[in-house]
């Protein structure tokens, strides 16, 4: 897609709200040597932050709280972008067109298959908790890596109204499930994706059964939220005492993925 043609003149960045503790800078200068500059966008107001973006950079990233606004402000969107209902790079053409697009997802499958070797056995269940933008994105991707994806959330409405559109777009086998199923599907699935932002009342109460899961199989455990986790190292140690199969996927993990996505 054609941008500016001087490079000189680009810049980049991310908006979300709070920030500060972002690695995505970070990322962005190692991936491009410093060439660009790529800069934080710390506002809490979303359409006060996007037209920053209009008036001043030529790609942002997105992030939470922002995901589903940025992707009504879109022109063009990505099948993958439109399947999510969620943006994480908003792209400025040279025509004054906006494009979205979302590596959220390419994060999620990456990070899950860097950690499943192949002498692995693993259910071919997947459980999403939560059902904001990057739930979504990666309900979508266990979808397409042929999980069968239960979403649980709170709101249990929402994640009934994702599930849908799932199995409506390409046959997908999703479903929601409301959280007083979260320890049946914690049990049988081989892949739980943990979006929340906090560590809600029914992971304490999953029993040995529930935590060992499949007999003989292994377990994936990723977290989008690398800054602040809900699970903590004693709470991986506990875990793995009596699940030694489980394996924890750090957001970090989930983030360098998409990035990289993003990049592409």
């Amino acid at each position: 897609t054609p941008l500016a043609r001087n490079n000189l003149m680009k810049k980049f960045g991310l908006i979300g709200y709070p920030i500060s503790h972002s690695l995505s800078p970070a990322l962005f200068k190692a991936a491009y040597n410093g060439k660009y500059i790529y800069d934080l966008i710390e506002i809490e107001d979303f359409e006060t932050a996007y037209q920053k973006f209009l008036d001043e950079y030529a790609v942002i990233n997105v992030t939470a709280p922002f995901k589903g606004s940025a992707f009504q402000k879109a022109d063009i969107v990505s099948e993958d972008c439109k399947a999510i209902g969620a943006t994480n790079i908003l792209m400025k053409r040279e025509d004054g067109k906006i494009v979205a697009g979302n590596s959220d997802h390419l994060g999620v499958s990456g990070a899950i298959a860097d950690n499943i070797t192949p002498e692995m056995s693993i259910s071919k269940v997947a459980l999403i908790v939560g059902c904001g933008g990057a739930a979504k994105a990666a309900a979508y991707a266990t979808c397409k890596d042929g999980y069968s994806t239960v979403i649980i959330n709170r709101n249990f409405g929402k994640a009934q109204e994702f599930a849908e559109s799932l199995k409506n777009l390409g046959g997908f086998d999703a479903k929601a499930e409301p959280m007083s199923e979260f320890s049946r599907y914690f049990r049988e699935a081989g892949v739980i994706v943990y979006t929340l932002p906090l560590h809600i009342p029914a992971l304490d109460q999953l029993s040995e059964e529930d935590i060992k899961g499949v007999p003989s199989a292994a377990k994936i455990l990723l977290e989008a939220n690398y800054k602040d986790p809900s699970f903590s190292k004693e709470d991986i140690e506990e875990l793995r005492k009596i699940n030694p199969g489980l394996v924890y996927v750090h957001g970090k993990e989930w983030l360098l993925h998409q990035a990289v996505g993003a990049y592409k």
